[in-house]
C-alpha cells in the first residue's frame, strides 16, 4: 500500500476583503462635535451666573442704601430731641442738601451717608458743609417724630409732586430722574427710623400735606 501525502483544500477566501473591515457606520460625537458642545455649556453657564452675579450685586447696593439712610436718621433723631420733636427744617430751602446741612456737622460728621450707594453721585467733603453739595436723597421737610408712620426720606423720586397709588415713584425704565437703583425702584425712611425697599409704583398714596414740601437733591422750579 502506497502512502504519500494527502492534499487538505480549505475554503476559498476573497483575498480582496481586508480581515479587518471597519463598520460602514459610526456612531458617537466627532472631536470638534464635543468641542462644540462644551463651548455652548461654558456660554450658557457664563450667561447665568454672571446675571445672577449682578441681581445680587443689584440687591446688596440698595441694602446699604437702606443703611445710609438709616445712619442719617440716627442723626436726625437727635437733631429732634434737641428741637421740640421737629425734624430739621429750612425756611426757603429749595433743596435736600440745604435743609439737611443742620446736621452737619454737630450731629454728624459722616458726610458719605448722604451719597447713594447706587447712584453716581460725587462724594462729599468728609465732616463739611453738604449745603452747596447734591445728596442723592429725597427730604419731606415739614415731618415730626411724632409721625413714625410717615415717609421721611427716600431715594430721588421722578419728581417732587404728590403721588396717587400707582403712579410712578422711581423711574420704570431706569433712566433719569428717580434711578438711583436703576429700574429697581427705591428706598423709603419713615420717621420711626426703619427703612423698606420699594418697586418704582407704590401701591399707597404720598400725599404733601399742609406745612410738609419734598426736597429733591436739584433745585425745582418756583
Amino acid at each position: 500500500m502506497k502512502h504519500g501525502l494527502k492534499c487538505v483544500r480549505r475554503p476559498t477566501e476573497d483575498l480582496r476583503r481586508p480581515r479587518f473591515a471597519p463598520p460602514l457606520s459610526q456612531s458617537g460625537f466627532s472631536l470638534i462635535e464635543l468641542l462644540v458642545v462644551a463651548a455652548l455649556l461654558l456660554l450658557l453657564c457664563t450667561l447665568y451666573w454672571g446675571s445672577s452675579s449682578s441681581g445680587n450685586q443689584q440687591r446688596q447696593t440698595q441694602m446699604d442704601c437702606q443703611v445710609h439712610l438709616q445712619k442719617i436718621h440716627v442723626a436726625m433723631a437727635i437733631f429732634a430731641t434737641d428741637h421740640a420733636g421737629q425734624f430739621p427744617a429750612v425756611p426757603g430751602a429749595r433743596t435736600s442738601a440745604e435743609a439737611l446741612d443742620a446736621l452737619v456737622p454737630r450731629y454728624t460728621v459722616d458726610t458719605a451717608a448722604f451719597i447713594c450707594p447706587g447712584s453716581k453721585d460725587s462724594p462729599l467733603p468728609a465732616g463739611e458743609s453738604i449745603r452747596q453739595h447734591r445728596i442723592s436723597y429725597d427730604y419731606y421737610m415739614g415731618r415730626r417724630a411724632t409721625e413714625p408712620q410717615q415717609i421721611l426720606m427716600s431715594d430721588r423720586q421722578v419728581n417732587a409732586q404728590s403721588k396717587r397709588a400707582g403712579e410712578s415713584v422711581f423711574s420704570a425704565s431706569g433712566k433719569p430722574p428717580g434711578n438711583n437703583h436703576g429700574k429697581r425702584g427705591g428706598n423709603l425712611l419713615f420717621c420711626d427710623g426703619h427703612a423698606e425697599s420699594s418697586p418704582p409704583q407704590l401701591p399707597f398714596s404720598l400725599i404733601l400735606t399742609q406745612g410738609v414740601v419734598l426736597l429733591d437733591p436739584s433745585p425745582q422750579p418756583q
